[in-house]
């Protein structure tokens, strides 16, 4: 997977998270843990890609950042786009 694709997936996850009621234990504890992994893949790609980023807020933020870029310079991608 490319980085923009891992970024999109990660950033994609925390609004997911966010959309999830606290009492909605379970389905917030399972998009944790993609939310995680995704994030550990984020930074391992970046690092492959020689991107540089502080510390794992620092690659959180550069996620953000790179697709809100992607967004601008492309147009906001559907689903069906990305597939």
């Amino acid at each position: 997977m490319t980085l923009l694709e891992i970024a999109r997936i990660y950033t994609d996850l925390v609004r997911a998270e966010r959309e999830i009621p606290e009492e909605e234990h379970q389905a917030k504890e399972t998009i944790n843990a993609l939310r995680t992994k995704y994030h550990e893949m984020l930074m391992a790609k970046m690092r492959e890609d020689r991107v540089d980023f502080l510390d794992r807020f620092d690659a959180a933020n550069k996620a953000f950042e790179l697709v809100r870029e992607s967004e601008t310079k492309y147009g906001a991608q559907t689903e069906e786009k990305r597939q």
